[in-house]
């Protein structure tokens, strides 16, 4: 029986609880047997000074996801051509790991732009999406793609917590250490990062 790998993509910059969460819900409260926090590569048409480096933050989810056996720290798409798309990340992980089931994770708000993703009708078609809710705003509205067969929400905590707000709050010289799995803070502070 092919093993369920539930997709949760990200720049984790930084890794934060919320995102601990999310997965560790997801791989509890769902049929998934794994999920792999994939760290999304530094776009070079996009130079973001607060971004950093593939390998420090491969390094944050490393570290946050010790002891968690059924969450993995994934740096596949660090190989893929640039800029890389979640279509081609899956044709890439089907043909590697054809004993495993690819399925994605995403939050409602994401779920709102699916339409916009290079050929998200074959993602979509081939794939199960697994979505957690967000706070709504006023202005959202429902995704064409929640009656979907292969969109399965799950509830699951709502996390408000942002790597940007995290970011800007250790600028600022705030404590944010609950915010933190403690190995990801004891990093970010040795290495001066966001300061």
């Amino acid at each position: 029986m092919k093993k369920k790998i539930g997709l949760y993509f990200g720049t984790f910059n930084p890794i934060h609880v919320g995102h601990l969460a999310i997965a560790n819900h997801m791989v509890e409260f769902s049929d998934l047997d794994e999920v792999w926090l994939l760290v999304t590569p530094h776009n070079p048409l996009k130079k973001k000074s607060t971004l950093l480096d593939n390998h420090h933050r491969l390094e944050l989810v490393y570290r946050a996801t010790e002891g968690y056996d059924k969450l993995k720290p994934s740096d596949i798409e660090f190989g893929l051509p640039q800029p890389n798309y979640t279509v081609n990340t899956l044709v890439y992980l089907k043909e590697k790991y054809p004993d495993n089931y690819f399925a994605l994770i995403m939050g409602e708000d994401n779920l709102l732009n699916f339409h916009k993703w290079k050929n998200h009708d074959i993602i979509l078609a081939e794939n199960d999406i697994y979505v957690y809710p967000r706070v709504k705003k006023n202005e959202d509205t429902q995704s064409s793609f929640e009656a979907h067969p292969n969109v399965k929400k799950v509830e699951a905590p709502i996390m408000e917590i942002s790597s940007t707000f995290i970011r800007k709050a250790i600028a600022a010289q705030k404590n944010i250490k609950p915010l933190l799995n403690n190995k990801v803070w004891e990093y970010i502070d040795l290495m001066n990062f966001y300061k």
